[in-house]
């Protein structure tokens, strides 16, 4: 059952969808997505949706999942921090594109279940507690960034973590709804938009409050 549910939501929400790289179609037909979600939500594991599993934490759908992978364009040799990994599917994909994973997460049983669950990953994952917004201070410089969710801005605690040509990926809630790509170039972050995805806001990021007069 797994199987083919996996296989149906690689062809219809993800090929579909114009993400073409080989390396994550594989990934993704390769990883069970039932194993990261709670057993009573295990129905909605392949559905086209965020899967909630705890709060300000969920799972994001296959297909913004694989849009924002394809935009980050991660190689076989790169470092990659994925920010709020919850329970870990993110991290046991990008594990098999990239060279090594740091798995952030800063809800203490979270990263007790992600650690369970990414021990036996194909890749290299590290699973480490700690601020979200605060990144992995000491572990940088990063390749890619990915971050699990919509935030109402990209933090510079974040693109300061980028390594020179660093990818940061996230979807950015400013009025639209929109993913973008953040590159760093030369010492300066530029970014542009990409493609418009609903998903639901990461705890743990807000966007702060100019004065007002």
């Amino acid at each position: 059952m797994s199987e083919s549910a996996r296989f149906n939501m690689v062809e219809a929400q993800v090929r579909s969808c114009n993400v073409t790289d080989p390396h994550i179609l594989a990934a993704m037909s390769a990883v069970p997505r039932e194993k990261f979600v709670p057993s009573a939500a295990r129905a909605l594991a392949y559905a086209d949706v965020p899967v909630a599993v705890a709060p300000g934490r969920f799972l994001l759908d296959p297909r913004s999942f694989a849009k924002l992978a394809q935009l980050a364009g991660i190689g076989a040799g790169d470092r990659v921090l994925d920010v709020g990994c919850a329970t870990g599917y993110s991290s046991a994909v990008l594990a098999r594109l990239a060279g090594e994973v740091v798995a952030l997460e800063q809800d203490a049983d979270l990263v007790r279940v992600a650690s369970e669950l990414l021990a036996n990953v194909v890749g290299k994952v590290e699973v480490m507690q700690g601020a979200l917004i605060e990144g992995a201070k000491g572990r940088g410089p990063f390749d890619v960034i990915f971050v699990n969710g919509a935030i109402e801005q990209v933090p510079d605690t974040l693109t300061a973590q980028l390594a020179e040509g660093g990818r940061l990926v996230a979807v950015v809630k400013d009025g639209q709804s929109r993913a973008w790509l953040y590159l760093k170039q030369n010492g300066q972050v530029g970014r542009r938009p990409d493609f418009d995805a609903d998903v639901p806001l990461l705890a743990g990021f807000k966007k702060a409050m100019g004065f007002v007069f």
